[in-house]
């Protein structure tokens, strides 16, 4: 049972998860955390292998630097992102209260299933 554990939205920022989650509810924003989880990289390097516009490129590191997953600096004319990863920690704190949730579940189905005489 999960009683002893703090329910997540009572020791997380809840604009912020939501932030981080639409951030990761699109595959081509994914695809560029994934890119920049390798090192930083600039904009233009992000959006040729998606075969994007920077434009585009832009506006989906927008969405990731509103989320604090991307810090984006510039050098002259070349714009760089960076992964900011801790912004994931309270999405997956958040994500870890439904794991133990669900481990709980599987739990209690399997203590039946062994002790079902039938």
């Amino acid at each position: 049972m999960m009683t002893d554990q703090i329910a997540p939205s009572q020791t997380l920022n809840d604009d912020q998860l939501d932030l981080v989650f639409k951030a990761l509810s699109d595959r081509t924003r994914r695809k560029l955390l994934a890119e920049l989880a390798r090192g930083d990289a600039s904009v233009s390097e992000l959006a040729a292998p998606l075969h994007m516009s920077l434009p585009a490129a832009s506006k989906h590191i927008r969405v990731l630097e509103n989320a604090s997953l991307v810090k984006r600096t510039k050098s002259g004319r070349v714009q760089y992102c960076a992964l900011q990863a801790e912004a994931l920690a309270d999405a997956d704190a958040w994500l870890n209260h439904y794991r133990a949730y669900w481990n709980d579940q599987l739990d209690t189905l399997q203590h039946f299933l062994e002790s079902d005489p039938s």
